[in-house]
């Protein structure tokens, strides 16, 4: 049987052989232009010169990690500016409507912010806007909301739906409310 060679326009060149079987060791031209020897030795010889065409569709492993931090610094960056956006908005909120501060870790204050203003923003939506509640309805929910001063309640919050805000701050308790628990 007659080995096979690669076409004259691939970006893949076998280079070495399983003395007598297929080739284990492929030369790859990536599209980031670096040539890079691949050892394909633990793939199925069948499958051995398609994943190396598929390699040579792919940045090398070096750029494509490269290329993956960059992102992930970025994305870092924009989600920090995100945050930092929510937070000024959360704090607006709070001092135009009079909420009060929360209380709870460090570190668990900012996060009960935005999940406060965001939860209150959809109940809003949810139940004055798209819903039947008039102002003086509203102004009452308000009140109690008001009342739960705990960061993390807030925080295990922030996946409900507006619309569930009454019932969720009726099932609050006492320790959501004031000041009793010293580990929040």
């Amino acid at each position: 049987m007659k080995p096979q060679t690669s076409s004259p326009t691939s970006n893949v060149t076998p280079t070495k052989r399983n003395s007598p079987g297929v080739r284990t060791q492929w030369t790859v031209e990536h599209p980031c232009g670096h040539s890079i020897v691949h050892d394909l030795s633990d793939r199925p010889a069948d499958r051995r010169a398609s994943f190396a065409r598929w390699l040579a569709g792919r940045d090398c492993t070096d750029c494509w990690k490269a290329s993956r931090d960059a992102d992930t610094k970025s994305k870092e960056e924009w989600l920090a500016a995100r945050r930092a956006e929510e937070q000024q908005a959360a704090a607006e909120w709070a001092k135009k409507f009079d909420m009060p501060p929360l209380e709870g870790p460090e570190r668990a204050l900012e996060w009960g912010e935005r999940s406060r203003h965001q939860l209150m923003t959809a109940a809003h939506s949810a139940l004055v806007v798209e819903g039947t509640w008039d102002e003086a309805d509203w102004a009452e929910l308000e009140e109690k909301a008001r009342t739960v001063t705990r960061a993390g309640w807030w925080i295990d919050q922030r996946d409900a739906e507006g619309s569930d805000l009454p019932e969720l701050l009726d099932a609050a308790t006492e320790q959501d409310r004031g000041t009793e628990n010293p580990f929040r």
